[in-house]
């Protein structure tokens, strides 16, 4: 089983010297986890991150990453610009970035390829919002959202894949979906992806994101195709992050 990733969404929060700070606080109070961090900060704040943990087992990605790989396209980042700051991971398609920007599935197809082609881990996240849930079309929504937005990655590229379970109505609401409510999806995203990619599909690390902390994080994670988690809010604390780690062991 893949190990347990721990992606610590930041958001648009913590300036470079607040970034830094924390990091350094959150170092020294980190206990043994079997767990796998990183942190995905503001791109403006990657590099005293990175600074910051130079030594670290902890790994830094970015939130959002141009389809691009160079040119003019004022003010986007692309792949290379986030590895060159020592970053290994890049959320893809985050509800907001779909919500907020409008970004729709075929743009992030192609996020996710460039990402790939550009040497960095794609975290892609997909997700049903509160009416298609009361629908009960749920599951359906979601694995047309996953196929839309792998639509570009090949076989040789799926060992590189992250895919995030996000429920869009549990994102910073305080409502939480039950490990059972995760482990459903996550289990139908993980055959979904063996219909995709064959036996690759069970290497991939599939997340939970949406109002995970320290007190549901473990249930969630020890189910059977659940492999870690996407936080937002939890993420900005030190105290939420060293007790969700501790109880990823």
């Amino acid at each position: 089983m893949p190990t347990n990733l721990l992606a610590l969404n930041w958001k648009m929060n913590k300036t470079p010297s607040e970034a830094r700070a924390w990091v350094g606080e959150l170092t020294a109070q980190l206990p043994a986890t079997a767990a796998e961090l990183a942190i995905m900060a503001p791109a403006i704040a990657l590099p005293a991150v990175a600074a910051e943990l130079q030594g670290s087992a902890l790994a830094i990605g970015g939130q959002d990453v141009s389809a691009h790989e160079s040119g003019a396209y004022t003010g986007e980042i692309s792949a290379a610009m986030l590895r060159d700051v020592g970053a290994t991971y890049v959320i893809v398609g985050h509800s907001e970035r779909r919500t907020y920007h409008a970004e729709t599935s075929q743009v992030v197809a192609g996020k996710a390829a460039a990402t790939i082609a550009g040497g960095l881990v794609p975290i892609v996240c997909v997700g049903e919002g509160l009416d298609v849930r009361e629908k009960g079309e749920h599951v359906a929504y979601t694995l047309d959202q996953l196929r839309d937005s792998l639509a570009q990655v090949s076989l040789e590229g799926a060992h590189q894949l992250v895919i995030a379970y996000e429920p869009v109505w549990a994102i910073g609401t305080g409502k939480t979906a039950t490990a059972q409510d995760a482990e459903e999806l996550a289990a139908a995203i993980r055959e979904a992806l063996r219909g995709l990619y064959r036996d690759y599909a069970d290497d991939v690390r599939i997340l939970y994101g949406g109002s995970v902390k320290p007190g549901n994080i473990a249930e969630i994670c020890t189910q059977p195709n659940v492999n870690g988690a996407l936080v937002g809010g939890a993420s900005l604390d030190v105290a939420s992050v060293v007790g969700m780690a501790a109880a990823l062991v």
